[in-house]
C-alpha cells in the first residue's frame, strides 16, 4: 500500500486495555475481538492529553476536519454567503468528501450589523428564536445545535428582558452520515449527498421587529467507499 511510516502492532491488545478502550461489544472468539473503540487523542507538546474524541460505533468517526473545526477553530473551504436584508450568513462544513459512518461539523456564521438582533432559543413571550432545522433522513443523523451564550436585553418601555445575539456569532452541528449499504439509493450522479436545511430567524432593532424570514440551506457531499482489503495474512500477528 506503499505506507511510509511505522505501522505498531499491539499484540493481545495490551495497550489498547491500558487505555480502557478495549472494544467489549465485540464477542470473544471472533475475528475482530481486542479491536479498540476508534477514536482520536488530542495531545500537547508535553505529552498531555488536551481532548479526546470517541464513538460508540465502531463503524462511525468523526472526521480529521470535525475535530479541527472543533479543537482548533480550523473551517472548513466549502464556505457559502448569503446576504438578506437583516443580516449576513456563512455557512459550510468541515469536510466535503466523506464516508459511510463519518461524522462532520456544520457551522453557520451570522453577522448582524450594529443595532440589531435576534433572539435566541428559550426566549419567552411573542418573540420568535432563531432555529436550524435540519429534516430527519436515512442518510444522516443531524445532532442537536450548539449555540454561544446569549447577551440579556432589557427592554424598559415594556418591562421585559429576553435573550438576544447581536453582532457575530456562530452556530454549531454535527451530522453523522449513514452507512455505505444504508445510502445507496438515496445517493445522486456522482455518488453526491445534499444535505437541505433551513435557518429561521426574526431580526428586530431599536425601533421595529421585521416578519420572520427563513434562508434555505444546503450542503453537499461527495460520498466515497472505504478501502476493506485486508493486510496478507502473514503480517497480520507479529510472532
Amino acid at each position: 500500500m506503499n505506507i511510509n511510516l511505522p505501522l505498531l502492532s499491539d499484540r493481545d491488545s495490551a495497550v489498547i486495555r491500558a487505555f480502557g478502550i478495549l472494544n467489549d461489544n465485540v464477542p470473544a472468539g471472533t475475528p475482530f475481538h481486542g479491536v479498540p473503540f476508534p477514536g482520536t487523542y488530542i495531545v500537547n507538546p508535553d505529552g498531555v492529553v488536551q481532548s479526546k474524541f470517541f464513538e460508540d460505533d465502531y463503524r462511525e468517526r468523526f472526521t480529521a476536519g470535525a475535530i479541527l473545526e472543533r479543537v482548533y477553530n480550523v473551517a472548513g473551504t466549502t464556505r457559502t454567503e448569503i446576504e438578506t436584508k437583516h443580516l449576513k450568513l456563512a455557512n459550510w462544513a468541515s469536510n466535503q468528501t466523506v464516508f459511510g459512518g463519518s461524522r462532520v461539523r456544520l457551522t453557520l456564521e451570522i453577522d448582524l450589523p450594529k443595532g440589531m438582533h435576534v433572539y435566541a432559543p428559550g426566549v419567552q413571550s411573542s418573540y420568535i428564536p432563531i432555529d436550524w432545522k435540519i429534516p430527519e433522513s436515512k442518510a444522516w443523523l443531524a445532532f442537536d445545535a450548539i449555540y454561544p451564550k446569549p447577551r440579556t436585553l432589557h427592554l424598559p418601555a415594556i418591562k421585559e428582558s429576553a435573550p438576544v445575539f447581536e453582532g457575530k456569532f456562530r452556530l454549531e452541528r454535527d451530522l453523522t452520515i449513514a452507512q455505505a449499504n444504508e445510502l445507496t439509493s438515496l445517493l445522486t450522479s456522482g455518488n453526491n449527498l445534499t444535505v437541505e436545511a433551513a435557518f429561521r430567524y426574526q431580526a428586530c432593532d431599536d425601533k421595529l421587529c421585521y416578519t420572520p424570514q427563513t434562508v434555505p440551506l444546503k450542503w453537499t457531499f461527495t460520498v466515497q467507499q472505504s478501502d476493506r482489503q485486508r493486510v496478507p495474512t502473514e503480517l497480520r500477528k507479529v510472532n
